[in-house]
């Protein structure tokens, strides 16, 4: 009897100290992770808004950088969020801003991929070949806008390409081709474009001072013409001066019975007065182009349209700035 009862409560004793066990552990289970949460703090939740936010911000405030690995944040988080297609355009922005226009080449590249036939792509097109023509990559500027006109029937799209186009051309110095393209701009917006006023200015580009490399080139034949009719005068004065001493050291030298001294003198002079034909030539076109910089600069003054471009929650707002 003493050994089944010694057995009976062996039973009973595992039995609850089993059922303890399972309770014990039911109960940690439960309790864990509010005992966790209560000592690991606050738990940081992101939401579409506060990232946008977060990314405008730095947006606004012109740190570039930043905002564009926010708005990448954003895109990650939320690819399904309304405002991804305009994120993506604020990523080419932000780095078209902070002057990396490669990288913003790229950035616009992908919306058109992404997102065509809408406001942001055919805006990348225009931003494209504002990088492009950062880079001085002119030709390729203009390509991006032909393909634009390709493909878009807007005739109000059409009518800014052909615009953009003339005045790429005027940066290349390359009048005619600008007047032609903006004769393309529709009649309906001759007046938005002030084409009156572009075509009247541009009419007084023959009146452009020039000087001729080649006459200066045949003048600097005598050391320091050339120079001075490029209007250089204190470059004048010195090739004079100094092709004119060496001209005379070395005559003298061969004079006195110094042929050596004599030949080393006209090796050296031979020098200079090469550099005095190259340098009147080249004052030459320098001239032809500082003086085509500054007409430029003033028809940008008086003719030419600021596009100025921003988003809000509707959609792509532009407006047109011209003088009259």
């Amino acid at each position: 009897m003493n050994l089944n009862k010694i057995r009976h409560f062996s039973k009973v004793s595992i039995y609850k100290l089993k059922l303890n066990f399972i309770i014990i552990f039911f109960a940690g289970f439960v309790l864990l992770p509010s005992f966790s949460q209560s000592y690991a703090g606050p738990v940081l939740k992101i939401d579409p808004d506060t990232q946008y936010n977060f990314a405008e911000y730095y947006f606004s405030n012109e740190e570039y950088f930043r905002a564009i690995g926010e708005y990448k944040r954003f895109i990650y988080f939320f690819p399904e969020d309304a405002r991804a297609p305009l994120t993506a355009y604020k990523i080419g922005e932000s780095y078209f801003k902070s002057r990396r226009f490669r990288e913003a080449v790229n950035s616009f590249k992908t919306i058109i991929d992404r997102y065509a036939d809408t406001d942001l792509s055919v805006k990348s097109y225009f931003m494209i070949s504002e990088c492009l023509v950062m880079l001085a990559e002119y030709v390729p500027a203009i390509s991006n806008l032909h393909n634009l006109i390709l493909i878009t029937d807007d005739v109000q799209t059409k009518d800014k390409a052909f615009y953009r186009i003339g005045w790429i051309y005027l940066e290349m110095e390359a009048w005619e081709k600008a007047k032609l393209y903006f004769s393309k701009i529709s009649r309906q917006n001759s007046h938005k474009y002030s084409l009156k006023k572009l075509s009247d200015e541009l009419n007084r580009e023959a009146t452009i001072p020039k000087k001729n490399p080649k006459l200066a080139k045949i003048l600097s034949i005598i050391p320091g013409a050339g120079f001075l009719y490029c209007e250089r005068y204190q470059d004048a004065l010195i090739a004079f001066l100094l092709n004119g001493a060496m001209i005379c050291a070395a005559y003298e030298a061969f004079d006195s019975g110094n042929a050596a001294l004599g030949g080393i003198i006209a090796f050296v002079e031979t020098g200079f007065y090469a550099g005095n034909i190259y340098g009147s030539v080249s004052s030459a076109h320098k001239y032809n182009r500082n003086k085509s910089k500054q007409f430029l600069e003033k028809l940008k003054e008086n003719t030419k349209i600021s596009f100025s471009a921003g988003y809000n929650d509707i959609g792509m707002l532009i407006s047109f700035n011209y003088l009259f």
